[in-house]
C-alpha cells in the first residue's frame, strides 16, 4: 500500500465542497488522516479567500490511477478545466506525495510544496517528520523555514468545522 498526500482547496462554497470531497476520498482511499483547515487569500487573482485541507491516506492504486479518481472527483463537482490556472475554483485536489516517488512527469513531489503555504502547512502537520525526498528536509523544516523566509497570511481552524 502506498501512503499519499492529498491538497483539497476550495474558494467556492468551500465548507459543502470539501465536505463532499472527503466523503468521495473515502470511498477510493483509506483515510489515514485529516489537517486542519487553513484559510488563505486567493493566490495570483482576486478572489475569495481559500479553505485547503491535507489528507493522507493509503491506496493500492498507481500514480495515474490517483489521478484519474482526483479528476473525476473534482469533475463530479463541476470543476471547469478550461479556466485559468490562478482562478476560483468549487473544488481542486492534487496529489502531493506519493510514498517517496520522485516522478517530473507526474510532479511528485509536488513542487507546490516549496511555494504555497496552503499546500506545505498541513502536509507538515500531518507529516512533519517525514523527508522530502529532493531537499532531503522534513516537511516540519521546511514548513520552519517557509515561516521565516516568507511573509504570507494563513489561518487555522479544527476540522470539525465542516466535518463533523
Amino acid at each position: 500500500m502506498a501512503k499519499i498526500h492529498i491538497n483539497i482547496g476550495s474558494n467556492q462554497n468551500r465548507e459543502a465542497n470539501i465536505a463532499g470531497a472527503m466523503d468521495y476520498l473515502r470511498l477510493n482511499f483509506t483515510i489515514i488522516k485529516i489537517s486542519d483547515i487553513f484559510e488563505s487569500p486567493a493566490e495570483g487573482f482576486d478572489g475569495d479567500d481559500f479553505y485547503n485541507v491535507g489528507v493522507n491516506a493509503s491506496t493500492q492504486l498507481s500514480v495515474e490511477d490517483v489521478n484519474a479518481v482526483l479528476k473525476n472527483i473534482e469533475k463530479t463537482f463541476g470543476r471547469d478545466r478550461t479556466q485559468p490556472k490562478f482562478s476560483s475554483r468549487l473544488i481542486d485536489l492534487d496529489l502531493v506525495t506519493y510514498d517517496d516517488a520522485v516522478d517530473a512527469d507526474a510532479n511528485l513531489p509536488r513542487d507546490d510544496i516549496l511555494k504555497y503555504s496552503f499546500v506545505l502547512a498541513p502536509l507538515a502537520q500531518l507529516s512533519g517528520g517525514e523527508i522530502h525526498p529532493l531537499t532531503n528536509q522534513t516537511y516540519q523544516q521546511l514548513w520552519q523555514s517557509f515561516q521565516t523566509d516568507n511573509q504570507f497570511e494563513l489561518s487555522q481552524y479544527n476540522i470539525e468545522k465542516i466535518l463533523p
